[in-house]
């Protein structure tokens, strides 16, 4: 592929598709699902300090016990310290569980990400890249692409869904599969972007990213457990937090870093927690199909 090809995707498809996915989060959003912040506070906040808190601190966990290198160590941080993703919302839909309470914990976590990202990325370059040549984060630059990238495109939605909530209805309906479909696609021109340097790399970081996924999944299980949410909760919860925005990732590597090496783990992730997402969402419909059939049985 020509370096005019890959500037092109890194500067216009890559944002252009970011901006897409944030729009239709907007879309499904209004001022009042904020309120659930105050109407169901334990679930919010278990949701949010499991993406925000324990899933860097598990990604950087992981890196340091696998002694990565530091790219990919960083690329670990950068795809941890992104938000949970629109995909996710069409996970916890397609699985029936709690979609406003999915959708509550994206839209919070896309806003606060705005300032803890570029906190998270500059410290993981700072302790991985010690003493060698680490790529510059220009941390003003960093919060004003992702205000024009997440809050701009979410507030446009929020927008049209008051003026026009009918239109903004079928839209949603439309752009939650498009959604999945972009993420597919910037995670497939990554690939044949870097083909080479992933193959290179599949061996090392492969095993960690998996790693990261099920612990991530795992987790948001256990937080929804020992909080003693309900079960459509605790899915969701799993779901969010091993769901995680590898658009935004692959977007702040490539173009704002500009660096193909910390694209590989949000190119790696994408896929395997599309798989692992996949796998969950039939785990899922099996329980529900079983217990059913209990439940039939018993009143037989």
């Amino acid at each position: 592929m020509s370096e005019d090809v890959i500037a092109l995707i890194n500067t216009r498809v890559v944002p252009l598709g970011l901006m897409a996915i944030m729009f239709s989060l907007g879309l499904s959003l209004a001022l009042a699902d904020f309120g659930r912040l105050l109407r169901r506070p334990k679930a919010t906040a278990v949701g949010l300090g499991g993406q925000l808190l324990l899933l860097p601190l598990i990604a950087w966990s992981l890196a340091v016990l696998f002694r990565l290198p530091p790219a990919m160590a960083t690329g670990l941080v950068i795809l941890a310290a992104c938000p949970g993703g629109v995909t996710s919302n069409a996970v916890v839909f397609a699985a029936r569980g709690d979609v406003a309470l999915s959708v509550t914990l994206t839209a919070c976590s896309s806003l606060l990400t705005i300032i803890t990202t570029p906190v998270l990325i500059g410290l993981g370059l700072d302790y991985f890249y010690a003493g060698g040549d680490a790529p510059v984060l220009n941390v003003g630059n960093t919060v004003e692409r992702l205000l024009q990238m997440t809050v701009l495109p979410v507030t446009a939605g929020m927008l049209l869904r008051r003026m026009l909530p009918s239109q903004a209805e079928v839209l949603v309906r439309a752009l939650r599969p498009v959604s999945i479909v972009i993420l597919v696609l910037v995670i497939l021109l990554s690939v044949v972007s870097s083909a080479d340097l992933l193959l290179d790399n599949l061996l090392t970081a492969g095993p960690v990213i998996y790693l990261l996924n099920l612990l991530a999944m795992g987790s948001g299980l256990a937080l929804a457990w020992l909080a003693r949410l309900q079960d459509g909760e605790r899915m969701t919860l799993a779901v969010e937090i091993g769901v995680q925005n590898a658009t935004m990732a692959t977007f702040l590597s490539l173009t704002i870093l500009g660096n193909w090496e910390l694209a590989i783990v949000p190119t790696l992730y994408g896929c395997i927690m599309l798989i692992n997402a996949a796998l969950l969402l039939r785990l899922l419909r099996w329980r529900r199909a079983g217990v059913l059939a209990d439940a039939a049985a018993t009143t037989d």
